[in-house]
């Protein structure tokens, strides 16, 4: 056995916020008897925005994780996020849900899928787009509560999700070390010890960077080059606020809406909506975005600036450190993939060392790394599109995106749409297994902002008319499913019973 192939006996996390927690957990759960410690500052806190999220973290938490319902929702206070709105593009507005994949599949009354129909009206196309039209969640059963599907993600606030981790890795056996990292100890494994400023020395025979943008073991000591996707996505800073909720609904997807330099979101919570609007400082000043947010939302408070790189180191598992979350990589925040990517890096990571025996294997790093490039990636070629194809407002910025947006990886299924249109026969190999968005996802962006196509499918009468069925069934589901109000209203009953 090399010294790669050392068995690993424990871990050091370095980082205390959601990356450094979920990596923890994920190993802990995976392998019970491994150590884990969690090296923590509370003096660099988190960055504390109100996040949405992707299935992946909800699959991550109640299957991989085992996290008990009941406990999570009292801790957090979630609400359900199914997709994302989108006011953006020539379409008044359009849905991108996390059930996309129903639009390239075919349905036994219509000859092509349901994507091909949608040329008009997107509206109403799958459950899940019909949910979000309608304001829905979850569908009502026979007893009058809430019946929970597995399309659905979570809008969180990241300190009481933080917290919740923190609870849940101590209650494991995750040792919590509140300190800070002074020097780091270096040999020709890696690392060799954290020296920290408690005057102890820290040492583990794998060590996980979750320390955010600081990057501190893979960027900072061991000098991973990074590759910057500043020539596909050209926002570089937010503006972050919100309000304390006043009676409006709450709205079961995020929404994203043009804005003269960027874009803007709404992040739905159960006391609180959060807005930021993402921007290019290179088209419009931090003063200058905060006066255009205000003008479209007038009753934000107190505001602050979060600055940014798009971008991912070139492998994010480097001799015995992995980095995970912000310290890999980072994309700006347009699909929520941030607690996403954690969750399956963190899962990757776990389930590698629990089948090799908790061994440095150099074929498994290796293929852990080519999944690293290809993920990240992926994200910036499908990120690329939203703005190479946005032509809803003509401003000095979006001239720019619609002119010079390299689209990366994006190019691939791209040209297959433009010749084939929402085709599922081979677009599943342009997109790639390794995508996170899948080709759904592709296809409910491309034709929710009109991409032309080549090929046109010329239904028939009767093929409209099932369509028209088809949507029609849609949306009585949505009509007659419940409200986040209703559904929060009943599993905060104690007559509620999680299953």
């Amino acid at each position: 056995m090399n010294s790669d192939e050392k068995r690993i006996n424990k871990v050091i996390v370095l980082g205390g916020g959601s990356a450094g927690f979920m990596a923890a957990l994920a190993l802990k759960m995976k392998m019970p008897d491994l150590t884990v410690t969690v090296i923590r500052s509370k003096d660099i806190g988190i960055i504390g925005v109100g996040e949405g999220s992707t299935v992946s973290l909800t699959e991550f938490l109640h299957q991989y994780l085992r996290v008990n319902p009941r406990r999570f929702y009292q801790m957090t206070e979630p609400t359900w996020k199914l997709g994302l709105k989108f006011i953006w593009g020539t379409r008044p507005h359009f849905f991108y849900s996390f059930d996309a994949q129903q639009l390239v599949a075919k349905r036994p009354e219509l000859p092509k899928p349901a994507a091909f129909y949608c040329d008009a009206d997107m509206e109403c196309a799958e459950p899940m787009s019909a949910m979000m039209a309608y304001n829905r969640v979850f569908a009502r059963g026979p007893d009058g509560l809430p019946k929970f599907h597995n399309s659905f993600s979570y809008h969180i606030e990241n300190d009481k999700y933080v917290s919740f981790l923190e609870a849940f890795a101590a209650n494991v056996g995750i040792n919590i070390v509140e300190d800070t990292v002074a020097h780091v100890q270096q040999d020709e494994a890696g690392i060799s010890g954290l020296v920290l400023k408690s005057g102890k020395t820290e040492t583990a025979d794998l060590y996980v960077d979750c320390s955010g943008f600081v990057s501190l073991l893979l960027g900072k000591t061991l000098q991973e080059p990074y590759i910057d996707f500043k020539s596909s996505l050209f926002c570089d800073r937010a503006v972050v606020g919100g309000w304390t909720r006043q009676g409006e609904p709450i709205l079961p997807y995020t929404t994203c809406e043009t804005m003269n330099s960027g874009w803007c979101w709404q992040i739905e919570h159960v006391n609180r909506i959060n807005r930021g609007y993402v921007y290019c400082s290179s088209f419009i000043s931090d003063d200058e975005a905060e006066r255009e947010l205000r003008a479209m939302a007038p009753k934000v408070g107190p505001t602050r600036i979060v600055k940014f790189i798009s971008g991912r180191y070139q492998r994010n598992w480097v001799k015995n450190v992995v980095a995970i979350g912000n310290a890999s990589g980072f994309v700006e925040p347009l699909e929520a993939t941030a607690l996403g990517i954690i969750a399956v890096q963190s899962r990757l990571l776990a389930d590698c060392l629990a089948v090799t025996d908790r061994q440095i294997r150099k074929t498994y790093r290796d293929n852990v790394n080519k999944h690293h490039s290809l993920i990240w990636d992926a994200i910036r070629g499908f990120i690329a599109i939203h703005y190479k194809y946005n032509n809803r407002i003509d401003t000095p910025f979006w001239r720019e995106c619609l002119e010079k947006t390299d689209l990366s990886v994006g190019v691939e299924p791209l040209e297959y749409y433009q010749e084939n249109g929402p085709d599922a026969f081979w677009g599943w190999m342009t997109v790639g297994l390794h995508d996170p968005f899948s080709l759904g996802g592709w296809v409910s962006l491309l034709l929710g902002q009109r991409v032309p196509y080549k090929y046109k499918h010329q239904p028939s009468d009767a093929e409209m008319q099932a369509f028209n069925a088809w949507r029609e069934k849609n949306r009585m589901m949505a009509q007659n499913s419940m409200t986040a109000e209703q559904v929060l209203a009943a599993i905060n009953s104690p007559s509620w019973q999680w299953q």
